[in-house]
């Protein structure tokens, strides 16, 4: 069981680029869905797939090179990062997401500003 389950999917999708994998598979969770779901959204992967146990993740390259330069874990179980609105940061001006966990659901941070709702900085991806 791991402590922090947002970071190891995370991490299980950054080692699965460097792999060049084409394919990964986690434990599901709700938020997770939602991450995955914001992040196919945006093109940073091509889709997943859930059975209720297992989230499967397909990556998307283009040419051979993976289309998700990086992922960066911002909150932590020992530090929560919390924004307002204005506040929420832009990832490599613009060209990448924040996503945030606010109390109309988990959203990327241009959304987060467009309806006004703070909340805890989850992740980067660009």
């Amino acid at each position: 069981m791991s402590v922090d389950p947002i970071a190891d999917m995370l991490t299980r999708i950054r080692n699965a680029h460097t792999a060049l994998h084409r394919e990964v598979k986690m434990p599901s969770s709700k938020a997770k869905k939602a991450i995955l779901e914001i992040m196919a959204d945006k093109g940073f992967i091509q889709d997943f797939k859930s059975d209720g146990r297992t989230i499967q993740v397909r990556l998307k390259y283009y040419g051979s090179r993976p289309v998700i330069k990086g992922l960066n874990k911002i909150s932590k179980p020992g530090r929560k990062v919390y924004s307002q609105a204005a506040e929420i940061p832009l990832v490599r001006n613009g060209l990448g997401i924040c996503i945030v966990s606010t109390s109309r659901g988990v959203m990327d941070g241009m959304e987060a500003r467009k309806q006004n709702v703070g909340g805890e900085l989850i992740c980067e991806v660009w």
